[in-house]
């Protein structure tokens, strides 16, 4: 199996996660995107300094994880890529903001450093719900969410078929690969000669693909609208838990939660 071939499996196994069966996975997809967004938004909101009151927030995800039986594991090896790209956004903060902010000990801790571990943790935060949006969702349960919320069917439709698209993409970019080396046996990589007759057929070939697979989805049914994807009515548990994750979260924006217990273990 070579790295094209494991990336379309790593692919499939979004699928895979989205198909089991949790008191999260059974939640209707248009709750579990506002409580998502809800969250996100919250997450986003806080000041750069605002370490204290963020790191709650992580009690969410992790709530998340164990209802829905996805093993954390799971979310940081899907995100391996992305994660340090998004961690690195704050890893100048300490060389510009160097006023100290408060003594650990007798470490004085600069404004930059704070800065620096707020933003790391606000990209955590939002990758990890992200994951667990798609992964106890599916890409065809949470477009037909977002046509519920009344999403032009352009910009939804496009959504979906960039999804599909990468599949397809990959899957004859492991095709191709697998050819080339054939018939180069023992070449480690594609020469730069061929690099150009190579994308021309990968965009070729994945172009058609793309055409067969709309085609598919268009004999199933689907005509910019996603009747074919069965989606429950919302029940009150639904309602509920996108009130109470709305309620939880300003709560804990409002009230500095973790400042309190800290004050409270002191004293």
């Amino acid at each position: 199996m070579n790295k094209m071939e494991k990336a379309l499996h790593e692919l499939s196994e979004m699928d895979d996660l989205a198909a089991q069966e949790s008191p999260i996975h059974n939640l209707h997809p248009l709750a579990k995107l506002l409580a998502t967004v809800a969250y996100i938004v919250t997450v986003v909101s806080f000041d750069k300094y605002d370490l204290t009151g963020l790191i709650i927030f992580v009690l969410f995800p992790i709530l998340l994880f164990q209802l829905s039986g996805i093993p954390v594991r799971t979310c940081f090896y899907k995100l391996r890529i992305v994660l340090p790209l998004v961690m690195a956004v704050g890893l100048f903060n300490p060389f510009f903001d160097r006023a100290p902010l408060f003594m650990l000990g007798n470490v004085a801790v600069s404004g930059g450093v704070v800065s620096m571990i707020t933003l790391m943790l606000k990209g955590v935060f939002c990758l990890m719900a992200a994951f667990l949006l798609m992964a106890t969702t599916g890409i065809d349960k949470l477009c037909a969410a977002l046509r519920m919320l009344h999403l032009p069917p352009m910009l939804v439709t496009l959504m979906l078929l960039t999804y599909r698209y990468v599949g397809v993409m990959t899957e004859e970019l492991a095709v191709m690969t697998d050819a080339y080396h054939l018939r180069a046996p023992g070449q480690k990589g594609i020469q730069f000669s061929a690099w150009g007759s190579f994308l021309g057929q990968l965009l070729l070939r994945s172009m058609d693909r793309a055409e067969e697979l709309y085609s598919s989805m268009q004999l199933r049914g689907y005509h910019g609208h996603f009747h074919y994807v069965k989606i429950n009515r919302i029940r009150p548990a639904d309602v509920l838990y996108v009130v109470a994750c709305v309620a939880v979260f300003v709560l804990l924006r409002i009230v500095p939660v973790t400042q309190l217990m800290g004050n409270q273990f002191v004293g």
